[in-house]
């Protein structure tokens, strides 16, 4: 079976591939250093800040880009690209669910996630630190990590919780596609760990917890317009990013990584 139908097998997702104006082959030399990349050409996702932290440790590096992050993968398996940079627990699980593609361990950025609300709204801001504190406190978070990070790639599900009674909506936007943060699963529902993560704020708070689905590059016009009140994809905390919202306490430190092709697979 071709590697883009054991991918999308694989994790349960549609994908479409981006149109390739220009072709180009992938050098297919051993390169088993991040440092060798340092000009080579990056596949990343539209509407993220991935090419920007990847400039911001090689200057000389070039880009492709595409609709999502399962699109950039498929685009260095198949020789578009030399690497894929996005989030490293993504691409972590994708290289999990692949013979083709492997993870190089050095990062190229170290990145902190998190939570945003509306500039002002630090009353929710409050709320949603408090809660990750008393999650941390109790153990539960660690119970969160191991059930949505576990090094097979294969995640859990949501615990069963007792329905919200709350008259209340709490509207978190998010981009279910950054699987294990937030992804459809089988039954066609988002979930993952920003989503349990969601569901906890929204218990605290007493309200039921509304789940609107976008694009990523869509989430802070989102926020910044009052559509949502809160948006959580696996979302990088940055200088540029902080003058438009208001960012929780970090509740994950990742980074972006680079996904390449496996040495058997060039």
């Amino acid at each position: 079976m071709k590697f883009a139908a054991r991918l999308i097998l694989g994790l349960g997702v549609v994908l479409f591939m981006c149109p390739i104006v220009s072709v180009y082959a992938a050098q297919p030399a051993e390169m088993a250093d991040l440092a060798d990349f340092s000009d080579k050409v990056f596949a990343v996702p539209s509407g993220t800040v991935a090419d920007m932290l990847v400039l911001s440790r090689f200057p000389d590096a070039k880009f492709k880009y595409f609709d999502s992050v399962m699109d950039a993968a498929l685009a260095v398996a198949e020789g578009q690209a030399d690497a894929a940079a996005y989030d490293e627990p993504i691409l972590k699980m994708i290289a999990s669910r692949s013979k083709e593609l492997v993870l190089l361990p050095e990062m190229i950025t170290v990145d902190d996630y998190a939570v945003a609300v509306s500039i002002d709204n630090n009353e929710l801001k409050s709320i949603i630190d408090m809660v990750m504190a008393k999650l941390k406190e109790s153990g539960e978070y660690a119970n969160m990590i191991s059930r949505w990070f576990p090094a097979d790639g294969s995640v859990g599900q949501l615990p069963d919780a007792p329905a919200n009674t709350g008259t209340g909506v709490l509207r978190l936007g998010t981009a279910a596609i950054t699987e294990p943060f937030s992804f459809v699963d089988d039954k066609g529902l988002v979930t993952g760990f920003d989503i349990e993560l969601a569901r906890h704020i929204a218990n605290r708070l007493g309200k039921k917890l509304e789940v609107r689905n976008m694009a990523f590059a869509e989430m802070i016009p989102a926020l910044l317009a009052g559509e949502v009140d809160m948006i959580a994809a696996c979302i990088t905390v940055t200088p540029e990013r902080a003058q438009k919202v208001l960012f929780s306490a970090p509740y994950y430190t990742g980074g972006i990584a680079a996904l390449v092709r496996a040495p058997q697979a060039r």
